[in-house]
C-alpha cells in the first residue's frame, strides 16, 4: 500500500484563514502565512488553500498570499478559488504553488481541466468537487450532486459523473469534498467517498468531517482515500500533526515519517 497522505485545509476569506460549518457560520482564525509555516513544521505531507469567496464574488485569486507561503514552505502546496483562465493558473503556478485546484470553473467549462493538463501538466491539476447528497433521479443517479460557487449553486450534475468526466479530460487528482460533512468533526461521508475512489483511476482526496484521527483511519480503509483533508482538528489545537500519524502508523496505515 502506498503511503497515505495527510493534508491540511486553509480557507481564506479576506486574507485570513477561516472556518466553517457546511460552508456557513464562517470565523477567522489566523494568519494563513503563519499557519502553513506551523504546519510544514510539525511534519504536514501537503497544503491546500482555498479562497472561499473568490468565485461568488467574481475576482482574482489571492497571488500575495501564495508568494508569501512558497517563501516559507518547501511542500506541495494547491490553491483554488477564482481561477477561471489558463492564465490565472499560470499566475498561481508562477507565484511558487505546485498545484490549481478548479472547481466552479470546471463544471462552468470543463475545458479548463484539459487546457491546463495540457499546458502543465495532469498532475498540476485539482479538481475540487463539492457535493451534497440528494434523492436519487435521471440526473443524479448516484444519490449525489454537484454544488458550485461555495455550496450557493445546485447543478443538477451527478457527482461520480463529474468524476470520471474530468479524469477523462485530464485531471490529475480529485479533492472530493461533501457538505454534508463539511466541519461537522463527525467523520467523512465514507458512502461518497468510497463510490468515487472506487470508480476513477486517478487519487481521491477525502475532504469534509474530520475530527479526530480514528476518521482518518475510516476514511483510509473502509473508503480506500488516498489522502485525507482536514482543518478543524489541527488549527483549533485538537491534534498535532504528529499525533494523528504516530495513531495511522499504530493503526498499519503507512504514512511518510515526521522529519
Amino acid at each position: 500500500m502506498l503511503s497515505k497522505r495527510i493534508i491540511v485545509c486553509l480557507d481564506v476569506r479576506d486574507g485570513k484563514t477561516t472556518k466553517g460549518i457546511k460552508f456557513k457560520e464562517n470565523v477567522d482564525i489566523g494568519d494563513p502565512v503563519e499557519m502553513a509555516k506551523k504546519y510544514y513544521e510539525q511534519g504536514v505531507d501537503e497544503l491546500v488553500f482555498y479562497d472561499i469567496t473568490a468565485s461568488a464574488e467574481g475576482r482574482d485569486i489571492m497571488v500575495d498570499v501564495v508568494d508569501r507561503v512558497a517563501r516559507n514552505i518547501f511542500i506541495p502546496f494547491s490553491v483554488g478559488g477564482g481561477i477561471r483562465r489558463s492564465q490565472d493558473m499560470h499566475r498561481i503556478l508562477d507565484a511558487g504553488a505546485e498545484k490549481i485546484s478548479v472547481n466552479s470553473a470546471a463544471v462552468l467549462n470543463p475545458e479548463i481541466i484539459r487546457e491546463g493538463a495540457t499546458l502543465f501538466g495532469s498532475q498540476c491539476i485539482v479538481l475540487g468537487m463539492d457535493a451534497k447528497k440528494v434523492e436519487k433521479n435521471s440526473s443524479i443517479p448516484s444519490g449525489y450532486e454537484v454544488v458550485i460557487n461555495g455550496g450557493r449553486t445546485y447543478m443538477g450534475m451527478d457527482a461520480l459523473e463529474w468524476a470520471k468526466r474530468a479524469e477523462d479530460l485530464g485531471a490529475g487528482e480529485i479533492c472530493l469534498n461533501s457538505i454534508d460533512a463539511d466541519g461537522t468533526t463527525e467523520g467523512y461521508e465514507l458512502e461518497l467517498t468510497g463510490l468515487i475512489a472506487s470508480s476513477i483511476s486517478i487519487p481521491v482526496i477525502a475532504s469534509g468531517g474530520a475530527g479526530k484521527p480514528e476518521h482518518l483511519k475510516d476514511v483510509f480503509i473502509k473508503a480506500d482515500a488516498d489522502a485525507a483533508l482536514i482543518a478543524s482538528m489541527v488549527h483549533y489545537g485538537w491534534y498535532t500533526i504528529p499525533q494523528i500519524k504516530s495513531y495511522l502508523k499504530e493503526q498499519g496505515i503507512p504514512v511518510r515519517d515526521v522529519i
